[in-house]
């Protein structure tokens, strides 16, 4: 059961890490090779972070993971409340990425040097907190939780009657994941080179 509850985490910070590497790909060739950005995949990536990750997968890592944890230790207070400050955080600077995106294309693409710097800090970002997530916190979970514990968590992340986050819920956000990769330019993607 842990290690089904672990790998399904970890999964979806897989996706959310692929889905950063494209949106740092997709910067970097504005920035660097002149490319003409393409801000419907831009602003598609952004909905696919903000629906996901900050509304359903970070909400259930607060309530379940991070709650059954600190019912078993003290031992990760301090990672868990960064953590949650980060889950918190995550909307502001979703709404700062929009605006540089916004602002790169009101600029017609001149300010494409502020865009990459934009979505390198919020990737950077991403990046250290998953890492903390990972290394700090999930090896505590491993010792400390209990099957119960875990069997919640897996019944959490994997919940088909859940109105919100059910079966058909995580079948759009892997749809919408699909549509990115499709309309993402090689090598990120398979959609259609400029």
């Amino acid at each position: 059961m842990t290690a089904s509850a672990l790998d399904i985490i970890r999964a979806e910070h897989r996706s959310l890490a692929s889905v950063l590497h494209a949106l740092q790909y997709l910067a970097r060739q504005t920035r660097d090779g002149g490319a003409t950005p393409d801000y419907g995949l831009l602003r598609l990536i952004v909905d696919y972070i903000e629906e996901f990750h900050q509304r359903y997968h970070h909400p259930k890592e607060d309530e379940y993971l991070f709650r059954a944890i600190e019912a078993r230790t003290r031992e990760a207070d301090l990672p868990l409340a960064v953590l949650e400050a980060e889950h918190a955080e995550g909307d502001g600077r979703l709404r700062n990425l929009r605006a540089a995106i916004n602002h790169l294309q009101a600029s017609e693409g001149q300010e494409s040097a502020e865009f990459a710097r934009a979505v390198e800090d919020y990737s950077e970002f991403h990046w250290r907190h998953m890492r903390r997530e990972e290394d700090e916190v999930m090896p505590i979970a491993e010792r400390v939780l209990t099957a119960q514990d875990w069997a919640t968590i897996v019944a959490a992340f994997t919940a088909h009657d859940d109105p919100l986050f059910g079966k058909a819920r995580r079948e759009e956000f892997e749809a919408l994941f699909k549509l990115i990769v499709n309309l993402a330019p090689p090598p990120i993607g398979y959609g259609a080179t400029s």
